[in-house]
């Protein structure tokens, strides 16, 4: 049986912007969306963002949304793209998909384009195809004029470098996205958020030993923090070792509260708007 211990705190308005609530291990461990919906909102949370990293899951996300939307009190949006991992897969059909989707973005809820970055850590595909492939993303966020889900993994200098070409070109939008799961140095973080980027963080920041992720919480502004599970992955203390979820993403929030000395609540809410903002979804309630 699954051992976990959910948020007991008054923490509400909670906005989780990284949950793959597509993934099979979820079914793999007997957890249903609805229920999985139900305590999200008992422990405060009171939107999630469905990332993509495939043409298969950001199909899945736009299902979620139109099937779940609402569900338990939770709203529910989506973003569709090519992760890094898959970029070998990436072909004509793939970016057709993904324009009819971005063409059709509102009616649809998604409010970013990603996962897409690059991943030196596992080389899943070939490095070059990675570069082209995001940058080709990269296009089409500026085309669409929406906001990007960065992924970086052991590639920071080739990522950045690849935005502040787009930067210099004129092509980065002023708010270009979110750097998801953020592992970067704190001085390429620092880059980052001058060039407009939000920061995600999740599950790391509450490990003990992870000084570069806290460091980099430190120096990252409050207003510009996002706070994310990637479910099912990077669940946080205390709950290392099982399989992730919405309802664990308020340890995220205690722990970041922590390092910045603010309260949870006010956490919630100032990381809340912040993610209404970078997804340009209006004003936090």
């Amino acid at each position: 049986m699954r051992q976990t211990a959910y948020y007991n705190g008054e923490a509400r308005g909670i906005f989780d912007t990284h949950a793959h609530l597509y993934d099979s291990r979820f079914d793999q461990e007997g957890m249903r969306i609805g229920d999985i919906l139900l305590r999200a909102a008992e422990c405060g949370i009171e939107r999630i963002l469905i990332p993509s990293d495939s043409i298969e899951t950001s199909g899945k996300a736009i299902d979620l949304v139109r099937e779940y939307d609402g569900i338990s009190g939770v709203e529910l949006f989506c973003s569709v793209g090519v992760h890094p991992h898959e970029a070998k897969d990436w072909d004509d059909n793939a970016e057709k998909k993904i324009r009819e989707w971005l063409s059709s973005r509102k009616e649809l809820k998604i409010a970013a384009l990603g996962e897409i970055g690059l991943d030196y850590h596992y080389d899943y595909s070939p490095r070059d195809i990675q570069r082209e492939v995001y940058e080709k993303q990269l296009m089409l966020a500026y085309e669409y004029d929406i906001p990007i889900i960065l992924h970086e993994r052991e590639a920071a200098g080739d990522s950045t470098d690849i935005l502040r070409k787009f930067c210099k070109e004129g092509r980065l939008r002023s708010n270009p996205g979110v750097c998801h799961c953020c592992s970067a140095s704190r001085e390429i973080g620092e880059e980052l958020v001058k060039m407009g980027f939000y920061i995600g963080f999740d599950g790391p920041v509450t490990f003990r030993n992870n000084k570069k992720t806290i460091e980099l919480c430190e120096a990252t502004p409050l207003e510009r923090i996002v706070i994310e599970t990637d479910s099912p992955y990077l669940t946080p203390e205390p709950n290392r070792g099982i399989i992730n979820e919405p309802a664990h993403v308020a340890y995220v929030a205690e722990k970041i509260a922590e390092i910045k000395g603010v309260s949870v609540q006010e956490l919630a809410e100032i990381t809340a708007g912040n993610g209404m903002r970078l997804y340009e979804l209006g004003e936090a309630k």
